[in-house]
């Protein structure tokens, strides 16, 4: 499909992509909590979508779906977490490049693993701008990446004329938090809304607090952004795509396959022209952003891409609609961090409808985010989860099950009725139903998109190498070298 991104001048479209870690709340989705005032100006100027999920809900393989605009099981290697990013596959800021676009990112771009084994001499976000710092508040561990004046050297050096594709990745709020750091910047615990799967008690609303600050710095550093793309006025023909990787860094979310966690923000503000100050209802997937920069820039589409481009969205064509009407999303996950007998993943395949989540548990005799015995690596340590875990010791088994415990086979939720997925209807009559049929459509959609496990091939993801450290491997947590520290 042959598109056309340029404006009524011809220039072709700037795209502007601020992705940041571990975020699920942003204020304009009615969390009065996070503050975020720069994102919601942008949701007044833009649309705002309500219906947004990443296909992994964990970082790098998030990440190289945005990218490549694939079903991270489409990706090898790249599925897992702390891999390898694979060979052979197209990424849509080397094809902005070929089509004479200036290129880059700031912060974190494809991340955590090792994108030159494979050939690659750079970040497959583009060229890398992180040369500039500045200083974070006394004694924050917020990252001291000045994104602001790394998107200015990125505009210095774009050529004249020349359209620029550019990634801000926020390094915040990913873990870890200085304890109290966001009451003593303004937050207050007593206003964080705690979801029913923790204990509603000071210990985790301070730990929300700490969350919240450092999207907000997220949405800071955002501002100052902006602030230099207005400054080099280009402001008026720039696409602005603002969103996250996964879930809050908090049990139960990150790296879990429930709706807090691969539900996200996603808020566009398109160049002048287009009709704005929208909601959007419909479903939307991390494998559509790449079709959509591609069909922005004018340049073909290809094929094989699973993805829808949301321009017809854009453009609020079929009033506002995407294109095909998509009546469901699908996610999955594999090996993210180490923790289990063997190195082994946990795999999943979910299905996800405008009213019911479908969940697929491959190898539901493993423990979901981890080994007991190892810490529960596939979960960040904080205050929260210590918190659960130390109620757990003394008798305390609902936040830990709903957080740690064994999943059955099959999970189903009405999403409408349960948006935290309470109560599991997949042994009920009525889910019984629901669960064959989206079962079938699950099993067929992965036969179609080529999914290993759907051929019995599945194993592979276990057995691809992981990068990161020998502290994190099965036999050093087993041998007590590993102590408490978050992925």
């Amino acid at each position: 499909m042959k598109t056309n991104g340029r404006n009524s001048s011809g220039r072709k479209m700037n795209i502007l992509f601020a992705i940041a870690d571990d975020a699920s709340h942003f204020g304009l989705y009615g969390h009065k909590f996070v503050k975020t005032p720069c994102i919601d100006e942008l949701g007044v100027r833009g649309i705002v979508f309500t219906q947004a999920f990443t296909t992994n809900p964990k970082c790098a393989p998030s990440r190289a779906s945005i990218l490549t605009g694939k079903h991270t099981w489409q990706l090898k290697e790249g599925c897992d977490h702390y891999g390898y990013f694979p060979d052979g596959f197209d990424v849509y800021p080397d094809l902005l490049e070929d089509a004479g676009y200036h290129v880059g990112f700031t912060g974190k771009g494809w991340a955590p693993g090792d994108f030159e084994r494979c050939g690659r001499i750079r970040n497959p976000a583009g060229k890398e701008y992180n040369c500039r710092t500045l200083d974070p508040p006394e004694g924050s561990l917020i990252t001291p990446c000045d994104y602001a004046m790394n998107f200015r050297d990125f505009l210095n050096e774009k050529p004249e004329g020349s359209p620029f594709c550019f990634w801000y990745g926020c390094h915040e709020p990913h873990r870890p938090y200085k304890y109290g750091e966001g009451k003593t910047y303004g937050g207050d615990p007593d206003e964080m809304k705690v979801p029913p799967y923790w204990p509603d008690e000071e210990q985790i609303r301070m730990d929300m607090a700490d969350y919240c600050h450092e999207i907000s710095w997220f949405d800071s550093q955002l501002r100052k952004i902006l602030e230099e793309l207005d400054k080099s006025g280009e402001r008026k023909n720039t696409l602005v795509v603002v969103t996250s990787d996964n879930g809050a860094p908090f049990p139960r979310v990150k790296g879990q396959m429930y709706d807090d966690d691969f539900r996200l923000p996603l808020v566009i503000a398109p160049p002048e022209g287009f009709p704005v100050g929208r909601q959007v209802d419909d479903l939307v997937s991390f494998i559509d952003f790449a079709p959509t920069f591609l069909e922005a820039a004018g340049i073909d589409i290809p094929r094989a891409l699973p993805g829808n481009s949301l321009w017809d969205i854009l453009k609020g064509g079929d009033n506002g609609s995407s294109a095909g009407r998509r009546e469901y999303v699908l996610m999955g996950r594999e090996r993210h961090d180490l923790g289990r007998e063997n190195d082994a993943g946990y795999p999943v395949r979910c299905l996800r409808t405008k009213q019911y989540l479908y969940v697929h548990n491959l190898k539901s005799e493993r423990w979901p985010a981890g080994n007991p015995e190892t810490g529960f690596t596939n979960c960040d340590s904080s205050p929260t989860k210590d918190r659960i875990l130390s109620l757990h010791e003394n008798g305390e088994e609902f936040y830990f099950e709903l957080s740690f415990g064994k999943r059955p086979e099959e999970e189903l939720y009405n999403i409408k009725k349960d948006p935290h997925c309470m109560e599991n209807l997949a042994f009920t009559e009525e889910g019984r139903e629901y669960c064959v049929q989206f079962g079938s459509v699950l099993e067929k959609s992965l036969l179609q998109s080529g999914d290993p496990r759907s051929v019995g091939v599945g194993c592979d993801f276990d057995t691809y190498d992981y990068v990161g450290d020998d502290r994190h491997s099965w036999k050093a947590l087993m041998e007590n070298r590993w102590k408490k520290q978050p992925f």
